[in-house]
């Protein structure tokens, strides 16, 4: 019987130097998460697109670098940032009852942008397609001018009237 109790106590001893016991040394490190939110995009439509008098049969064009003539919008975000512009273009222009439409169109080469290394709208930095989403970058102030011409095409028998339709561009950080 002594054995018995020897033998439990000479093994609960070794079991005990085996297990590790809640005294063993522990180290710890913390870091940081940290994020910095850049400033958000601001677009503001300075100037509408106005073909102004249009005779029925003739077409009419506005040129991107018609001042007061052309649509304007205003972007102001984080300097030198990439960003998405993706405009959305009616392809009439209605009168305010909606029941007649004039065709309006835009090429590829209706849309000028200032991203402050050009002259502003008679010298500006370049072109964008307003036909599919382009990419550019604001200035080194945060800003971008963008200008918009097209043309309008009026029936021999368009109704007399004054018609509009929206133009709407969406820009939107690329996070590039």
């Amino acid at each position: 019987m002594h054995r018995k109790i020897l033998y439990c106590i000479v093994l609960a001893l070794s079991v005990g130097l085996i297990m590790p016991t809640d005294g063993v040394a522990q180290e710890s490190a913390t870091i940081q998460a940290t994020a910095t939110v850049i400033s958000a995009i601001t677009i503001i439509g300075t100037n509408n697109l106005r073909f102004g008098t249009v005779l029925p049969g003739v077409d009419k064009s506005v040129d991107k670098a018609s001042i007061g003539f052309a649509g304007e919008w205003s972007i102001t975000g984080n300097a030198t940032a990439e960003i998405t512009l993706d405009f959305t273009l009616p392809d009439s222009l209605w009168l305010a009852d909606s029941t007649t439409g004039m065709r309006v169109g835009f090429s590829s080469t209706d849309v000028s942008y200032d991203d402050e290394t050009g002259g502003g709208q008679l010298l500006p930095a370049g072109t964008l397609d307003p036909n599919g989403p382009g990419v550019g970058n604001l200035g080194v102030g945060g800003t971008m001018l963008i200008w918009i011409g097209g043309t309008v095409f009026p029936r021999l028998t368009q109704t007399g009237g004054d018609y509009s339709a929206d133009v709407i561009l969406t820009v939107a950080y690329t996070g590039s």
